[in-house]
């Protein structure tokens, strides 16, 4: 890529203008890491090449109290980032307005924990869809328009930031760059900001920006660059590398190191859906009990294993389902269903006999592929999902029934035929 002119008719230094932005961050903000700080620096870069973007990664910026920072980086970023919208209650229908222009704004939102969480998270669901479709191009909101008797369609893409105290919608942010902002420590500085004094040095920086993508638009929009993550996570960050890529010097192994490290944070901190945790708990569940069938494959009844899900306090699952009267046989069928496992008959042992159970063959290859990790995922095991249950008159022979070995020997929760 060859490196854009400034108005002067000399080449504008991509790197050097990524570092001013860097430094007017480390200015005013007390970022978590180095790679927090290079991912807000590409980001806010990324939001003055939109037109090139087939995806508008979002910036989620939380913390766990107030006083941590995260409204003054919004500053910075609206000082900094293309054509800035800041809102702390906007409608639906007024951010479809806003985007739906022919070049549209970047949208920044304050206090959206106000907007998504306690009872006001189902009144702000269309705008949550929205923030979602707006990931990615083309996936415009469709209106009936009264006045025309027609279809309307209304763009949703648009790079935006969130800021907020705790977790923004997990839909949300698994689109996001997630910044977790942290109070200063004792000894930690930053210079005070002051919008009159210091607004009009971060426009300028943000022309300067503008000046060197867009004349590196069409270079941007072909850019494949190799990517240190998948799927949507790189959908996500790809606009960032690329960017990093089109500087050079020592932005392209920062950003790389920024998109692993963050991308590994919060995927390391999200929490799982109920259907994720409930299979992490049956591995548990297998696990602790040990139980088999009479021909030693590993198994355990639907009683049992109900009863070892909600014998965990911190679970969800004793008070889970509407009345919090705790999960059922039904809904822990209809949970599992989607996984392609499902109970059978099967004969155990005493003191259960023949009853409704699972097969733990039946959960490997969800296991696999929704819960990796050498604590879950075991050697390879055959599925027994194609094995027909015994008939019950057909005769069966009682095995000892193994287990693992229990972390409290003594406590009778773990023994054998218990569960």
């Amino acid at each position: 890529m060859n490196p854009p002119t400034s108005t002067t008719g000399q080449p504008e230094d991509g790197a050097a203008i990524l570092d001013q932005v860097h430094a007017c961050l480390t200015k005013y903000v007390i970022l978590p890491s180095p790679e927090a700080v290079d991912a807000v620096a590409l980001w806010i870069a990324a939001t003055h090449a939109q037109a090139a973007w087939a995806h508008a990664p979002r910036l989620v910026i939380r913390a766990p109290e107030k006083r941590c920072g995260k409204s003054r980086l919004l500053d910075v970023v609206e000082g900094t980032c293309h054509d800035p919208l800041i809102t702390v209650n906007a409608s639906p229908a007024a951010v479809y307005r806003a985007i739906g222009t022919g070049q549209p704004p970047t949208l920044l939102v304050d206090e959206a924990d106000t907007l998504f969480g306690g009872k006001n998270a189902d009144a702000n669901e269309d705008l949550r869809g929205l923030l979602n479709a707006g990931h990615q191009r083309n996936r415009p909101a469709i209106r009936w328009d009264n006045n025309t008797q027609s279809l309307e369609k209304i763009p949703t893409f648009a790079m935006a930031a969130l800021a907020g105290i705790g977790a923004m919608p997990d839909t949300i942010e698994d689109r996001a760059v997630v910044i977790r902002m942290r109070r200063r420590a004792p000894g930690e500085q930053v210079a005070p900001y002051r919008h009159r004094r210091d607004g009009p040095a971060l426009r300028t920086l943000a022309q300067q920006l503008a000046g060197w993508l867009r004349a590196n638009l069409a270079a941007l929009e072909a850019a494949e660059p190799p990517m240190p993550v998948e799927d949507r996570a790189a959908d996500t960050w790809e606009p960032l590398v690329a960017i990093a890529d089109l500087a050079g010097g020592t932005w392209p192994d920062r950003a790389r190191r920024a998109c692993e490290s963050l991308t590994a944070e919060r995927d390391g901190t999200a929490v799982p859906s109920d259907r994720i945790r409930l299979l992490a708990d049956c591995h548990t569940a297998f696990r602790s009990t040990g139980l088999t069938d009479t021909q030693g494959r590993p198994a355990i009844p639907s009683s049992a294993l109900l009863d070892k899900l909600r014998q965990d306090p911190e679970a969800p699952w004793a008070e889970h389902g509407k009345n919090g009267t705790g999960l059922t046989a039904m809904k822990l069928g209809q949970l599992l269903a989607e996984y392609e496992i499902r109970s059978t008959n099967i004969r155990f042992g005493t003191p259960y006999g023949q009853v409704k159970g699972y097969y733990r063959a039946d959960f490997i290859d969800a296991w696999r592929r929704y819960c990796p990790g050498p604590e879950i995922v075991p050697e390879e095991e055959p599925s027994q999902s194609s094995q027909p249950s015994l008939p019950s008159s057909a005769p069966g022979r009682v095995i000892t029934l193994g287990r693992l070995k229990p972390s409290h020997p003594t406590d009778p929760a773990t023994a054998v035929g218990t569960a």
